[in-house]
Formats: C-alpha cells, sequence, structure tokens
C-alpha cells in the first residue's frame, strides 16, 4: 500500500492477490507490522488456517492484535461488517486509524453463500466512506473461480499482487454499486414447501409454525430458539413494514433448516442489517440481529417485494 494512499484517502480498501504462503505472508505481515508501528489498532479475521500463517509470521507481535477466525466470526457474510468489522473500528478511539485485514471468500464458499460474500464487499465501501480504515482483503488467486478475481476487481477501489513481482494499482473495474444490484437476484425456486400466510393477528401462531416445523427437522437447543427469534423479527417486519401480511416456508436442506419469508415491501437501503444500531436508537434491530444470529442470509428486494432466506445448522 502506497505512502501517499495512506496519506491522503481516509479510507483504504485494496484487494491483495497472492498465489502461495509465501505470497500471503509478503502481503499480510508487513501491512500488520506497519500498523503496529504506526500505533494503529490492528485486527485480522481470516480462515483458520491463514490466521495460523500470519500468527506464527508475527510472533511475539501477534499478541498485539485482535485475531479472529472467519470460518466462525463471519460465517454468514452479513454478519461480518456490523459484527466484526464496525464492532473493532467503532471500539477504537475517534479520530485514530484502524487497520483490518478481511478475508470473507475463500476457496469452500459454496455457490449459496457467494453473491452475499460478494455483496459484502461491495458494501464495505459505502460502511466505511469517510473514515479512518484500511481493510486488506485477500483472495487467493490459484483456488478461487477467475469470477471471484474479477469480482474483485469491481468491489477494491485498489488492487496488488503479492509477492517477488508486487505491483499496485487502481481498478479500472470498480463498481461497488453495479456489483450490489447485479447480485441481488432472485433466491434458487424450492418445489414442495408448504406455506404459512400470516398478518397482525396470526404473528404468535407464525413463529409457532415455524418452530415446530423445525424442530420436526432436527433443530435443537439453542439453534431452534435463534430460529425462533429470526421467525418473530421478520414477520413483525412484514406487517409493519412489508404491506401487513405475509408468507412463512420452513424446509430442510443437506445439514440445514431453512427459513423463508415473503412480503411486498421493498427494502432501498443496502445497508439494512449490516450496519450496526446506536445505542440511543430505539428499533430498527430486526434485519440486524437476524444477520448475527442465522448462519447465512440472503435476501432478494424488487417491485415484487423482498424474500429472505436464512439457514440455520442443525
Amino acid at each position: 500500500m502506497s505512502a501517499a494512499a495512506e496519506t491522503f484517502e481516509p479510507f483504504v480498501h485494496p484487494a491483495l492477490f497472492y498465489g502461495d504462503e509465501q505470497e500471503y505472508l509478503a502481503g499480510t505481515v508487513p501491512f500488520v507490522r506497519a500498523g503496529l508501528a504506526a500505533g494503529e489498532p490492528v485486527a485480522v479475521a481470516v480462515p483458520g488456517e491463514n490466521l495460523e500463517l500470519i500468527r506464527d509470521g508475527l510472533g511475539a507481535d501477534a499478541d498485539a492484535v485482535r485475531l479472529l477466525d472467519m470460518r466462525e466470526a463471519g460465517r454468514n457474510p452479513g454478519r461480518i461488517i456490523p459484527g466484526v468489522l464496525r464492532a473493532f473500528a467503532d471500539a477504537q478511539p475517534p479520530g485514530r486509524r484502524v487497520r483490518i485485514i478481511g478475508e470473507p471468500i475463500w476457496a469452500g464458499r459454496s455457490e449459496t453463500e457467494y453473491p452475499a460474500c460478494v455483496q459484502h464487499e461491495a458494501l464495505i465501501n459505502a460502511a466505511f466512506q469517510g473514515r479512518m480504515v484500511s481493510i486488506l482483503c485477500p483472495y487467493d488467486v490459484r483456488r478461487l473461480a477467475p469470477q471471484v478475481i474479477a469480482d474483485a476487481y469491481a468491489t477494491h477501489p485498489t488492487v496488488i499482487q503479492a509477492g517477488a513481482g508486487r505491483w499496485e494499482r487502481d481498478s479500472g473495474e470498480y463498481d461497488p454499486d453495479v456489483v450490489v444490484a447485479r447480485y441481488n437476484e432472485p433466491l434458487a425456486p424450492v418445489a414442495d414447501v408448504p406455506s404459512f400466510s400470516f398478518d397482525t393477528d396470526s404473528l404468535p401462531q407464525a413463529r409457532y409454525v415455524a418452530t415446530d416445523l423445525a424442530a420436526r427437522l432436527g433443530l435443537a437447543g439453542i439453534r431452534l430458539q435463534d430460529l425462533a427469534l429470526v421467525t418473530a423479527e421478520l414477520t413483525t417486519n412484514s406487517v409493519v413494514h412489508g404491506g401487513g401480511f405475509g408468507t412463512l416456508r420452513v424446509w430442510a436442506e443437506d445439514e440445514y433448516v431453512i427459513c423463508e419469508v415473503h412480503d411486498k415491501g421493498r427494502i432501498t437501503d443496502p445497508l439494512a442489517g449490516r450496519r450496526p444500531a446506536p445505542r440511543d436508537q430505539r428499533g430498527g434491530r430486526g434485519l440486524l440481529m437476524v444477520n448475527l444470529v442465522a448462519d447465512l442470509v440472503r435476501m432478494h428486494t424488487g417491485a415484487e417485494g423482498t424474500r429472505v432466506r436464512c439457514w440455520f445448522a442443525r
């Protein structure tokens, strides 16, 4: 990252392309050490195996860094901005630059998860606009699909190639708003799943229907409570903001129980559910709570309404 970028740009958000462990360490460890040398709070949120590489590469300096396994903290991409990035940045003294490494996309992310991942990367730019924050996002060019790398150019204003032939340049493809719109895609249809229609009077019944079906499908304990909370938040949002009614569906798919709510409302704020709520704000935490407790949240909103689909591991 150039000294000019650090000096004059409040928010810095480069993509780091790496091809092996050596390139990964060459691109990440100096970034962390530069932050520590400047007295900046530093966090690293990357998949566990890469977290260990950075921890070992930093040696004793690792004790001064907030280390998080992104496979856990960022399992749901919609949780990363409010629960990882903003949670760390907002906890630091005002006016102090914050430095973060965040790797939300890794080989093994499913096709179902990916649209939420790339929307997350695009929305970081709006979530931190004008703030004194540097967020470096590594991408494994060996194992990630060409489309993922192409999307990285579109979601990051600057791109860096790590390693012996290191280069850094502005991305000529940067257009995060277009990416957010492109991945606001209809959710894959699911056949033979009955729906439950609800309105103001039947909100309690909707929650009972959801938890009863989920329990029969193998969800239990805290995860069943989480699904009940999500159902209550989404159905209430439908009644208050989505035309006064909606439909609910619950089904099992692989190792997950999935809850879906559809209504006639339209969400116009791309950061809805991904922005921390101020402590003194009354209400407005429904979608945020959904992102914080579900394992994955996918949403499609448009002229025909909004469909929110949530995954819970059973």
